[in-house]
């Protein structure tokens, strides 16, 4: 059985290059959303393994998402990966506190994005 991620970024773009990759290279299922809130929603009503989570988005970010879905007793279970362009020292400490599963830098490679996913969630490849 394939595992189900939630992949939460406003960038539409980046969403399919993320799905293709994911699907095809990492055979999981993959569920996408292009904000905070609607990435909220589907994570409550949807259960997915882990979530790959964008930190960078126009009204709720994702370090907000993340602390929602750490307060919330249906999500705060599922392990969490961050993507991100933030990569001063300081960006990575602040991440380092969160809890979550890791921390993926954009540009990503696209070729090794599932490894790397499958690597920080902890799932057999």
């Amino acid at each position: 059985m394939s595992k189900r991620i939630l992949v939460i970024d406003d960038e539409s773009l980046i969403l399919e290059v993320i799905q293709g990759c994911l699907e095809e290279l990492g055979e999981m299922e993959v569920l996408t959303a292009e904000s905070g809130l609607a990435g909220l929603q589907m994570a409550q009503t949807k259960r997915p393994d882990g979530i790959l989570l964008d930190v960078s988005m126009p009204g709720m970010d994702g370090l907000e998402v993340l602390r929602r879905l750490q307060d919330h007793e249906t999500t705060r279970s599922i392990p969490i990966v961050l993507l991100t362009a933030r990569v001063q020292p300081e960006d990575r400490a602040k991440f380092a506190k969160t809890g979550v599963a890791g921390v993926i830098l954009k540009p990503f490679d696209p070729i090794a994005l599932a490894d790397q996913v499958a690597e920080a969630l902890g799932w057999k490849r």
